[in-house]
């Protein structure tokens, strides 16, 4: 083998990494364990002592030097279907946008664009609206110009009066662009306050859409609110240090003396004590304690007769200013919102924590600013005055600053504002958070300002994207949305641990007992493997999800199958007589091309889930795609280096047969592509059956992702009739929408889906189908205590966008599949045999679940099912790459042969490995459709279906097609007789 010591380096270093991450994560899992028992009190956890456990240990080394917070972001997390939690997909809403540009235009003919425009949006969803506002706007006046509407102040310098339509267009279209991206940076800064472990936000590509994934969540109107609610950008002035600290340290003097008093018999044996420990836990440079030493005479004097324990000290310790450590925010909340305070701060004096932390000595704190609240606690100035704001570098000094500019109302007040704070700080407010409190130099006129500071780059522009928060209202929706309750994620916690190992087991037991010593390599190599992916998983800390597993468990039969093509070719040489080095170096040589271009036709199907799919789907594509990589350097590389120690050390020793596998696919001489025109037949019949009882059923049976609508997972005490509830939600609860119930996982768990209110998206509306739901539950099966574990809605507008991407996965699937294998076998019969084969798979699939629905199998087509069939299309092209090498390897040995002469022998020479790869997925898919839940029941059942009709294609259909139309050419072109043809020689070649 060549570059074995490069191989060999980048295995060693790989698997380092591995194991340093999966350590990370078990190093993590070990810390919350003792969070647990720590918080454990009479069985129950209590997850307020269990959360300061862990926030005590947030900052404290755990592993060498790594802190627990470096370990808890780096470890392997799992997805919101394993862990509960809340997933969301919002949009941000144009309508408002386009509004606020025109000035709130009350112009008639704009206005009744805009209605319209919302009407067409309804049945257009992925139109975008500004398309369909213009061609509205267009409509009702032909002659009209949109920059009469748009020429305004809001867009001054943007559009003026003579702007042509096309460019009005393109710059709401750009602001729309520069609205979404600043409410990802606030939903991002929310979340990220919001407290929950490993949230993840991201942008979905070329939409308006933003997902959030937040494990572990218990309130979900709370983050509904957080979501939807709109920014509010505002201008406040600043207390200064010496107007404020008179009033803090009364209020030291009044929560001293309380705490005091609550504890008497101790303060009076620990003054001393107490005395030290202030002088300790307070920070000498804090402005606490500076503002602590400032009290009057009469205090002092109080303070040294009868000492007390500095308590704002204790909490202030931000060295230099008024400021908390992190961890102690919501001690200091707490105090702040106390009676205690209120009494003694006055009305107009509020605490406001700056946005962004600042480290000190390893050590993160957050600013607290003293804010000056109005009589009517309006702010003096509102962020809907902001005209525009750049983050750049100043051209003289060359640091970065930030530019304002305001509209000439807001320059007014302004000029007002700055005039009467010369000196002061102005601090710029976001969501109740301070962004900056600059100082004003002197009164500044005319609405352009510019804020400088120690500054980088990246927060000056920031900072100007939070100033534009209030130039646009940008109110986003919920279109998508789950809820997985902490039960059902650990019901398919353990459902994805038993599908893993089950599947694990059979693949290893069987392929010992076929292979023998060499297959217990191969099981060490899946092992190895399986550890390989886990690791990157964990690097890139990607979450495992369900449907990831689902991807692990295909990629192990993937695995082996590569290892089963190795063999079956190491096997074949030795019966050609080879030695067993050169059997194996041969075997790896010729295996290594057909696995390589089954691996790419994977990667690409990985990659155009991951591109297209989302949730779920994208996870599955990730684990698939990484396996890919893992597999191949495994399979390929890892195995080889084993194999070839041990044939060293005795070769005698190793065995790639038992005596149940030594004569078993031996001598197989099938007319296989004699039958075509019979499978041909044959599937004609059960596609068109198929899809006629697809019909006769009222169409596909779509998911809710495709369909749009809610779905409920509801826990009952006793079994219930699914068919009773669907009759008595659907009639007088659900308006006679569409209504599905049927059971999940158990006769006491039902999934109803509805597609009541589906096209309101609001959520009133979320409530309101909720309510109906529970009242029309309780008002027959109250006693059997209905509870609510899981929900999903999706808006029609996902819905549509699902539909559309699914379509294009699979046909940008077959392109991509129709462009490789032109390029790898150079003739487009192959290429087109190909495509039309994994088509007929996927039309197979499609038609068998109408099919099993006529026999009470009811499974929905949805994401995950998209996925199942992609999947498939790989599997049976993987098949159809071997059975491809091996027609060309024949044909390059035996130039006088025919394509139709060489066909039939292909086929059998790959049926073993064939038949043993179709074995060991078919099993690993069965212990999925077992044991992995009912969330995965739709995908394990089209991958058994696709995996069957992908095995019989691949010999019936992909091979036979290419003898139809360039074999039976090359016959008539070369005027050779099959009967007289020479003999194909299979031997080992030299």
């Amino acid at each position: 083998m060549r570059n074995k010591g490069l191989i060999i380096t980048l295995t060693v270093l790989v698997s380092a990494l591995c194991l340093y991450f999966l350590s990370l994560t078990l190093v993590s899992r070990g810390v919350q364990r003792d969070a647990a028992r720590y918080a454990t009190r009479g069985g129950q956890v209590n997850e307020k002592l269990r959360q300061r456990y862990l926030d005590s240990v947030w900052r404290a080394p755990v592993f060498g030097p790594l802190t627990y917070k470096n370990v808890r972001q780096s470890e392997l997390g799992l997805g919101l279907d394993l862990n509960g939690g809340m997933h969301l997909t919002v949009e941000v809403s144009p309508v408002e946008i386009v509004r606020a540009m025109s000035g709130n235009s009350k112009d008639p003919i704009f206005n009744k664009a805009m209605a319209q425009a919302q009407e067409l949006r309804k049945t257009n969803p992925s139109t975008p609206f500004t398309t369909l506002f213009a061609q509205s706007f267009q409509q009702l006046a032909p002659n009209d110009k949109l920059a009469r509407i748009f020429a305004n102040t809001t867009n001054k310098g943007a559009i003026d009066i003579n702007a042509s339509n096309e460019k009005v267009l393109s710059e709401i279209n750009k602001q729309i662009e520069e609205a979404i991206g600043r409410s990802f940076d606030i939903l991002r800064n929310r979340i990220d306050k919001f407290g929950t472990s490993q949230p993840n936000i991201q942008r979905v590509k070329g939409t308006g859409r933003i997902q959030i994934e937040l494990p572990g969540v218990d309130n979900p109107d709370r983050v509904r609110k957080l979501v939807q609610g709109q920014a509010k950008l505002e201008f406040w002035e600043v207390w200064r240090q010496d107007e404020f600290a008179p009033y803090l340290n009364q209020l030291n003097q009044v929560l001293s003396a309380k705490e005091q008093a609550a504890t008497p018999a101790v303060a009076a044996a620990a003054s001393t004590d107490t005395a030290a420990t202030t002088t300790t836990t307070g920070d000498s440079t804090s402005l606490a304690s500076q503002l602590a030493k400032k009290g009057t005479a009469a205090t002092a004097k109080a303070d040294s007769a009868a000492p007390q324990k500095n308590v704002l000290a204790s909490l202030f310790t931000m060295p230099g200013t008024l400021g908390a450590n992190i961890r102690d925010t919501a001690r200091v909340n707490a105090m702040l919102r106390s009676p205690d305070t209120r009494s003694v701060l006055p009305s107009n004096l509020t605490f406001l924590w700056g946005a962004k932390p600042d480290v000190v000595e390893g050590q993160e704190y957050l600013q607290l600013y003293a804010i000056r609240k109005s009589a009517t606690s309006e702010a003096p100035i509102g962020g809907e005055v902001i005209s525009d704001a750049t983050g750049d570098f100043d051209q003289l000094s060359g640091r970065a600053e930030v530019t304002m500019q305001m509209n000439p109302v807001g320059a007014r007040k302004w000029q007002r504002l700055t005039a009467a704070n010369i000196g002061r700080q102005i601090a710029i407010v976001l969501d109740d958070y301070v962004y900056s409190a600059p100082n004003v130099q002197s009164e500044i006129a005319g609405g352009n300002s510019s804020i400088s500071g120690n500054f980088q780059i990246e927060e000056a522009q920031l900072l100007a994207s939070t100033l534009k928060a209030g130039k646009l209202p940008a109110p986003t929706r919920i279109v998508e949305e789950a809820i997985v309750g902490p039960s059902l994620g650990r019901e398919a916690t353990n459902q994805g641990l038993y599908s893993v190992i089950g599947g694990l087991a059979i693949i290893m037991l069987f392929m010992a007992v076929y292979y023998g010593r060499a297959g217990m390599v191969a099981d060490a190599v899946l092992l190895f493997n399986l550890f390989l992916i886990m690791g990157v998983l964990a690097n890139f800390q990607f979450a495992l999800t369900l449907p990831g597993i689902a991807g692990l468990l295909l990629v192990i039969a993937a695995s082996v199958d590569a290892n089963v093509l190795i063999f079956e070719r190491i096997r074949e040489e030795l019966d050609h007589g080879l030695q067993p080095t050169d059997a194996i170096n041969k075997g790896y040589s010729r295996a290594t091309t057909a696995i390589f271009d089954s691996n790419v036709t994977q990667l690409i199907i990985a990659v155009i889930l991951g591109f297209f799919g989302t949730g779920p789907v994208q996870n599955f594509a990730i684990t698939l795609g990484i396996g890919v990589f893992t597999s191949f350097l495994s399979a390929v590389y890892v195995s080889r280096l084993i194999i070839e120690r041990m044939v060293k050390n005795n070769g005698k020793a190793l065995s790639f047969s038992t005596p149940f596998s030594r004569n078993l696919f031996k001598n197989i001489n099938l007319d296989i592509v004699g039958k075509r025109k019979i499978a041909y037949t044959f599937s004609s019949i059960v596609i068109v059956i198929g899809f006629v009882l697809m019909y006769l059923q009222g169409g596909p049976n779509l998911g809710v992702d495709f369909r749009g609508g809610r779905e409920y997972i509801v826990n009952f005490s006793k079994p219930v009739v699914a068919s009773d509830v669907r009759d008595l939600l659907t009639q007088d609860y659900f308006g006679g929408a569409g209504t599905e119930v049927k059971t999940f996982g158990s006769e006491s768990r039902l999934r109803i889906t509805t597609g009541y209110l589906a096209a309101d998206e609001s959520a009133d509306a979320d409530k309101q189908v909720e309510t109906a739901m529970f009242k029309g539950l309780n008002t027959k099966y109250s006693a059997l205590n209905p509870t609510k574990v899981s929900s999903s809605k999706v808006g029609a507008t996902i819905a549509d966008d699902i539909k559309r991407t699914s379509v294009l996965s699979l046909g940008l699937t077959l392109l991509a599949i129709f462009v490789y294998v032109l390029f790898r076998f150079e003739k487009w019969q192959y290429s087109m045999a190909a495509v039309v084969a994994l088509f007929h798979d996927a039309l197979l699939v499609i038609a068998c679940f109408p099919i099993a629905r006529a026999f009470g199998l009811n499974y929905e087509m949805d994401q995950v099912f998209v996925a199942a069939v992609l999947t498939t299309i790989g599997f049976s092209m993987n098949d159809t790459i071997v059975i491809y090498d091996r027609i060309r390897e024949y044909l390059r040995e035996n130039k006088h042969l025919t394509f139709a002469q060489v066909v039939n022998p292909a086929l059998n020479s790959t049926f073993s490995r064939t038949m043993i790869t179709f074995t060991t997925v078919f099993l690993v898919m069965v212990v999925l459709y077992v044991f992995g839940g009912e969330t995965l029941r739709s995908f394990s059942f089209a991958m058994i279906i696709g995996i069957i009709f992908g095995t019989y294609s691949s010999l019936y259909i992909a091979a036979p097609l290419i003898l139809d139309t360039y074999g039976r050419k090359e016959k008539e072109r070369l005027n050779t007789s099959e009967a007289g043809a020479p003999k194909l020689n299979t031997a080992a070649q030299a």
